[in-house]
């Protein structure tokens, strides 16, 4: 039987063994493979290019192609190296929203103010595993906005402020219209921040105001 197996692998115009992986593709295929690959490559080593040109001290280079590397890290990938600063953060920012609806009959209506922040806390809380975006989007969307506006909430910034007041207003929409009843629809959103400064320890004697202070933005239309 193995004898009969090996003459009829020997016999002429026996298709051969296909080789294992990329190789055993057919030409054009392992073109387009080859292609992907490359691409991919070259994506990978050029987002960590110029996110390291973002994190680095400033040089010549990153001060060249500022206006690329802005552009590809905010709002999505930029770093924040606040955990190890000397003087870390001592405030409870919490973002909230709402909107305003116009229901299937045409009325408008105002909805109440929704603790966006809370509501990812407790998605994270008691979580092993949180999601990135539990715990990052809101919170590096409010710092991309207050970090191109004035206390006015006007730009200083421009092209920075339009795009981080998009972010925000994008975040906003989707948590505020996801549920919504059929036939309603999101008009224009609104959102505040409300801080609180960590109370001292009861072992010190500084004084510390706990009240709570409110930023509200303008509406946005949608």
């Amino acid at each position: 039987m193995v004898s009969n197996e090996r003459e009829r692998e020997d016999e002429p115009g026996a298709a051969p063994p296909r080789a294992p992986g990329i190789a055993g593709l057919s030409l054009p295929y392992r073109v387009l493979a080859a292609l992907v690959l490359a691409a991919l490559a070259v994506t990978a080593c050029l987002h960590l290019g110029l996110v390291f040109l973002h994190v680095a001290p400033s040089n010549t280079l990153s001060k060249r192609h500022a206006a690329l590397v802005d552009g590809w890290v905010y709002p999505e990938f930029e770093q924040n190296w606040k955990l190890f600063a000397p003087n870390p953060l001592q405030q409870n920012i919490a973002v909230e929203a709402r909107a305003q609806i116009r229901d299937a009959a045409g009325a408008l209506v105002t909805t109440d103010w929704r603790d966006l922040s809370a509501e990812d806390a407790a998605g994270i809380r008691h979580n092993p595993l949180p999601s990135h975006t539990r715990q990052n989007e809101l919170r590096r969307a409010w710092d991309f906005f207050t970090g191109s506006h004035d206390d006015d909430n006007k730009p200083v910034q421009a092209e920075r402020a339009e795009l981080s007041e998009e972010y925000l207003k994008r975040i906003a929409g989707l948590r505020l219209g996801a549920g919504l009843p059929d036939g309603d629809r999101i008009v224009r959103v609104q959102l505040r921040s409300a801080t609180r400064s960590v109370a001292a320890p009861a072992w010190s004697t500084e004084k510390t105001d706990t009240r709570t202070y409110y930023r509200e933005l303008p509406w946005w239309t949608v």
